[in-house]
């Protein structure tokens, strides 16, 4: 396959936007981490369903001077436009699901190295006297309610105590004191929760490695879920072929593990076995931070405890953040959401589906729009079938809505116009009650509805806003006189 990426270090990321127009700006003025940084990119590019006024598409952005750290940068949104996320993993934002999913297929699994490596060039350890999380890594705040500080980006890597298979995942760690982290382990939705807990049943901590600033095909490929990739499938093998060369794993320090080598920051610890951790024990507000439905998540008090048992990083580091509603979080969850779709229907109905977006206003989760072409009258119905094909593949999944293959799904005027146009609420909506669906849904719980049983609980819907095969020819679109707008505007972009 042509379409994959040279980029090997979140560096060669930003080296390739420095010399693309308006995807990368950078700021001198000095900037507190606490909620003023994520305030200041709310404005500039956040998008995706974080409050307005928000920038959808901005570009990503620098902070170069961070209030409380002498020698340290600030990197946010760089993965917060589907156009920029396309550009960086080598392919057109169409392209990003059938690419990624091709990977999935042809995994590439990683190597360890040895010597020396870039997230090795200076090693804090947690014996040091002056060790203190607080002050060796800028992690921000999204907002002046959130627990405390939050590693949003860091790619948590870690071995199943029986059987040897190791994984990467990205989880919300807050900063609980010198030496200390929580991390929010979803039940039963991810493999290191299950390694957590195996290790709680054995009696032993569980090493762990979190692996900050590291190249766009790992942070996007981490964030597979199953069914796609089952417990004992190595995401890093999905970034490996989608970068033409394996990821490559160094020994850390401090610990019986390993850690992504071109990483920015990596610290270094183990889960504690069976103790849980209230996650705003220090701030007290009753909230975690923003999470990408765009309200501020509750606070948990069944966090997992990390202890840290060293940081290293690179010299000059970069920490790299995300803003939890944000377009990144879109882009990051979505992609791999779309990518195990096609996959599913793909292999069920070849050549049907054309198109597929996770939708911004779900996360990237809960909502995405299904293009699809009816070839014949035995095409009709199976459309139906996608949608629930889709919900196999991605359980937190909410909605479908159904296009043919002349709506432009990444306009959301185009499907709200083939919705206007092209269905009718009492034959084309399909409703499955009490599913599991995601507990961040806010009206995913029973006080909203009786139909709901427990959090997290949703009714799926499809939304059929394709044309019937036998209509067809009564839904073409108005036709236009097909030419190049550059002879009277040279310098059009479309």
């Amino acid at each position: 396959m042509n379409n994959r990426t040279d980029i090997l270090s979140l560096r060669d990321a930003l080296a390739v936007l420095e010399g693309t127009p308006g995807q990368l700006v950078q700021t001198d003025v000095p900037v507190n981490p606490e909620a003023e940084l994520s305030g200041v990119y709310r404005y500039v590019g956040a998008g995706g369903t974080v409050k307005r006024p928000t920038h959808v598409d901005g570009p990503a952005m620098m902070f170069n001077e961070i209030e409380g750290f002498d020698d340290a940068r600030v990197l946010i949104g760089l993965l917060a436009s589907r156009k920029r996320t396309a550009l960086l993993l080598g392919c057109t934002e169409k392209e990003l699901p059938k690419v990624i999913y091709d990977c999935v297929k042809e995994p590439l699994e990683p190597v360890t190295t040895q010597g020396a490596v870039p997230c090795q060039e200076v090693v804090h350890r947690a014996t040091d006297a002056d060790f203190d999380l607080r002050k060796l890594v800028p992690a921000p705040t999204n907002t002046p309610v959130d627990a405390g500080p939050y590693i949003t980006m860091g790619m948590c890597y870690a071995t199943h105590p029986d059987t040897g298979c190791s994984d990467v995942t990205i989880h919300r760690m807050c900063i609980q004191g010198k030496d200390e982290l929580s991390i929010f382990l979803q039940p039963g939705s991810r493999h290191i929760g299950a390694m957590a807990e195996r290790a709680t049943e054995l009696g032993k901590p569980l090493p762990i490695s979190v692996s900050i600033g590291v190249d766009p095909a790992i942070e996007i490929t981490s964030c597979f879920e199953p069914p796609t990739t089952p417990l004992g499938f190595n995401e890093l093998s999905i970034a490996g072929a989608l970068r033409r060369k394996p990821v490559e794993l160094i020994s850390c320090v401090s610990i019986p593990e390993k850690a992504i080598a071109n990483a920015e920051y990596v610290i270094e610890g183990e889960i504690v076995p069976g103790v849980k951790v209230v996650e705003d024990q220090n701030s007290h507000t009753g909230y975690a931070m923003p999470e990408f439905p765009g309200y501020n998540g509750p606070a948990s008090h069944e966090c997992w405890l990390i202890k840290v048992k060293a940081v290293t990083h690179r010299r000059h580091p970069i920490m790299q953040t995300c803003i939890g509603p944000s377009e990144e979080h879109v882009n990051l969850a979505g992609i791999p959401t779309e990518a195990s779709i096609y996959g599913m229907i793909e292999k069920a109905m070849p050549g049907r589906l054309t198109g597929i977006y996770a939708h911004r206003s779900s996360g990237g989760k809960y909502m995405v729009i299904l293009q699809f072409r009816k070839k014949d009258h035995t095409d009709e119905g199976r459309q139906r079938q996608a949608a629930l094909l889709a919900f196999s593949a991605f359980p937190e999944l909410k909605h479908v809505i159904l296009v043919d293959e002349d709506v432009d799904i990444f306009d959301t005027n185009d499907v709200l116009w083939a919705m206007n146009t092209r269905f009718q609420g009492d034959r084309d909506i399909v409703t499955i009650p009490g599913v599991r669906c995601h507990p961040l849904d806010p009206s995913s719980k029973p006080a909203y509805s009786t139909s709901i049983r427990d959090v997290g609980i949703s009714c799926k819907t499809i939304f059929d806003c394709t044309v019937p095969y036998d209509l067809k020819e009564q839904f073409y679109r108005a036709p236009f006189l097909e030419v190049d707008p550059r002879k009277w505007l040279p310098d059009f972009e479309e």
